[in-house]
């Protein structure tokens, strides 16, 4: 039972079980602790850009030339009646200028009363006072506060004016106290909810805290690993939670399977070193299988061009990884320690899961009488539901895209309504040798001039030099909000019609746009050139994985085939709930009329792989019946049915935790949960209960089919040396003393 390697992983862990149980305690201990003293290294805004938009970041940082944070307080009377010319008014804006001024973090502050053009509204009701932090635009963040107490000092000593402050780094240093409150709901929630399901699923609390405990720990020690990795491929900042979300599905799974065999095998008479074995031999293997076969999907996002996917990529792949060592290693430790003891804290009113389910076996018995008609209602149903996906919008989340009760966001709202384009310029780098020369200069005044000419793009467009004068920002605000088709058309005027005509005219001068509108644009069409090479690499990679472990050419087709099924159908619901506005007032969101432009892909590598874990463990319980003599029929209906528990204990863990993530403040993030639930709660009953077992029994003993000249390929099979059901185990007995 232990000649495969989860086998003879279990089998170690068993006879060694203080070195394994401990050991991993020690290794978890060191990785938080080592990850914890060097701390995440997180990308900074400029390392995220796509594109263009990268290319200008690139240029910016290869003059090391130190783009502050603009930031603007609006001025606005109480009293409609008042205008710029009131003596309040313009009292009002001195004390704003006088405010800002005295920080110590304030350089080049602009006020309206000396240089009113674009800094006054056009019905003179509303006015900006602009200025820069100092240093980095990306440090700004940190430095912001003692600037917003200054401003709020003003906003108290002027009530009849509303003075409010927006810029990239006052919005990214409020919105990250809207982010990490959320998330800390959803950490502390899921936990709890995690054991309360388990506790329904094995009616006893020990064996209940034991998958909670191990996923815990492989988070733990995949946040610290996964610092240390950031040292030298920074993550997102909100990679961590990512860890969390996927780390405590995963590995709730995989302890859950292999818990619940083992639990199994006692229950079927056999001791509990045998029990262990065959656990470890069959759901053991099954477990390394579908792990690596999320490790794959996880690994597409390393194709995506982005530093964001990188290093959400690499930290997935981190707690997936630790999570199967977790499950062959500690948990099979942990479950000879422990024995019979892991039922120990019965809950009453629970009775414990035994043999096949009789609700899965009653679906079951009925699809596979009625094959055809059972695969013709399901197929029909999920493409019914992927059918919106052909409407697919998306578009980068803005500020209009966040709840409208933030204070940030009805200050942006303001001053987008009085001031179109100007809180997101667009930013021109433009690169020569000498950028004050006279030719340069001569071509940045057409490029103004041009660009105003053009009447998609607003004053004031500002210039900025470099100390070396090597580089001068030119920042040029749109039309539109920033992220619809007005904006994008105005961008396109400006890197297609203007620029070309203007600075590109110069002999040795580079230039590139950079903006929130530009990264927008960039980003969406790298996502869609990208999208074909990941899809490619994880389905390549998946049909090979599956080719080897069932030794079938079958398995893997239909299998993906299934996937992408349930993948398209959580696309089109997704259209359906957040491109209309039927479902704003049930999750409580504003539609934007799109789809997060990261979502996607994203979604597509989570959910494959995710997929694939009910897939392949329900596999290898048929394939292990079937190579046992049972025929592909009957062997459907018996694996499902006693995998049933597992299956269903391991969905309603996942679409709980992904359903707390669609309660969070942000759409992408209500986009994200609402997405992932939706398509593992899809495939753990239309595309497991139904489809899949329909087809099973269409294709018979085709499933297994593999063509002669692939007969030499070797097998990863979680099934090798497995025992049929109802013979004994032969594993070599373990040292009672151990």
């Amino acid at each position: 039972m232990h000649d495969n390697l989860a086998g003879r992983a279990g089998y170690w862990s068993a006879r060694h079980w203080k070195t394994a149980l401990f050991g991993a305690i020690l290794a978890t201990a060191l990785a938080t602790f080592a990850g914890g003293a060097v701390g995440l290294n997180v990308l900074g805004d400029s390392d995220t850009g796509s594109g263009e938009t990268a290319r200008a970041e690139k240029l910016l940082s290869q003059g090391n030339f130190k783009s502050p944070a603009t930031e603007s307080v609006l001025v606005q009377p109480r009293d409609a009646a008042v205008t710029i010319q009131s003596d309040s008014f313009r009292a009002a804006i001195a004390t704003v200028v006088q405010a800002v001024s005295q920080q110590p973090v304030v350089r080049n502050v602009r006020s309206p009363l000396e240089a009113p053009r674009g800094l006054v509204s056009k019905d003179g009701r509303s006015a900006l006072v602009q200025f820069d932090i100092v240093g980095k635009a990306d440090d700004a963040k940190g430095k912001i506060q003692p600037v917003l107490d200054a401003v709020a000092g003003a906003q108290r000593g002027t009530p009849a004016y509303r003075i409010e402050e927006f810029g990239l780094a006052s919005a990214n240093h409020e919105l990250q106290h809207v982010f990490d409150r959320d998330f800390q709901r959803a950490e502390f929630t899921s936990l709890p909810l995690t054991l309360v399901i388990l506790l329904l699923a094995f009616g006893a609390l020990v064996a209940a805290a034991v998958p909670v405990i191990l996923a815990f720990l492989s988070v733990l020690g995949a946040i610290g690993i996964f610092a240390l990795v950031s040292q030298l491929f920074a993550g997102a900042s909100f990679v961590n939670s990512v860890i969390l979300l996927i780390g405590m599905a995963v590995g709730v799974d995989y302890s859950l399977f292999y818990l619940l065999r083992e639990r199994e095998e006692r229950r079927r008479g056999r001791d509990l070193d045998d029990a262990l074995h065959t656990a470890a031999g069959t759901s053991g293997q099954a477990v390394l299988i579908s792990g690596l076969t999320v490790l794959v999907a996880m690994a597409g996002m390393l194709f995506a061009g982005n530093k964001i996917f990188t290093s959400m990529g690499l930290a997935t792949m981190v707690v997936v990884a630790i999570a199967i060592m977790a499950s062959l290693t500690a948990l099979p430790a942990v479950l000879h320690k422990l024995g019979d003891r892991v039922d120990k804290g019965r809950v009453p009113l629970v009775g414990r899961r035994r043999g096949e389910s009789r609700a899965w076996h009653f679906v079951l018995t009925r699809v596979l009488a009625r094959p055809w008609l059972a695969a013709f209602l399901a197929t029909a149903a999920l493409v019914a539901a992927a059918l919106p996906v052909f409407t697919l919008h998306t578009k980068l989340p803005s500020f209009t895209d966040l709840p409208k009760n933030l204070a940030i966001v009805k200050t942006f709202d303001r001053i987008t309504a009085a001031f179109p384009g100007s809180p997101s310029p667009a930013a021109v780098v433009v690169k020569a040798p000498d950028v004050t020369a006279p030719s340069v200069q001569r071509a940045i005044e057409r490029l103004k001039e041009r660009a105003l000419a053009s009447k998609q793009m607003n004053p004031p467009v500002t210039t900025r030099v470099s100390p070396d004068r090597t580089l001068a920002v030119v920042d040029i605000p749109l039309a539109g909000p920033g992220d619809n088709s007005v904006s994008f058309n105005a961008l396109k005027t400006l890197r297609r019609d203007v620029l070309p005509a203007t600075v590109g005219k110069v002999a040795g001068v580079d230039y590139a746009v950079t903006g929130v509108t530009a990264a927008t644009y960039d980003f969406n069409k790298q996502m869609k050139q990208r999208m074909p090479i990941v899809f490619a690499f994880v389905l390549g990679l998946a049909f090979v994985l599956l080719l080897l472990t069932f030794r079938s050419i079958v398995i893997p087709i239909k299998a993906i085939i299934l996937n992408l099924l349930s993948v398209g159908a959580a696309y089109g619901l997704l259209v359906l709930v957040f491109q209309h506005t039927w479902a704003q007032g049930i999750l409580d969101f504003r539609s934007n009329g799109a789809i997060a432009s990261w979502l996607p892909l994203f979604l597509f590598v989570i959910l494959f792989g995710l997929s694939m874990d009910y897939h392949v463990f329900i596999l290898s319980r048929v394939k292990e019946l079937v190579d046992a003599g049972e025929r592909t029929e009957d062997a459907v209906l018996h694996g499902i049915t006693r995998t049933a528990g597992a299956i269903t204990s391991a969905a309603a863990v996942m679409v709980a935790v992904f359903a707390i993530f669609a309660t969070l403040s942000t759409i992408d993030m209500k986009q994200m949960g609402l997405g992932l639930a939706v398509a593992i709660l899809v495939d753990a009953t239309i595309v497991r209960a139904v489809l899949l077992p329909a087809a099973m029994k269409l294709l018979g003993e085709w499933n297994w089919y593999l063509p002669r000249w692939l007969e030499w390929l070797p097998s990863l099979g979680p099934v090798e040396g497995a025992t049929p059901e109802g013979e004994a185990p032969t594993a070599p007995a373990l040292d009672p003393g151990a």
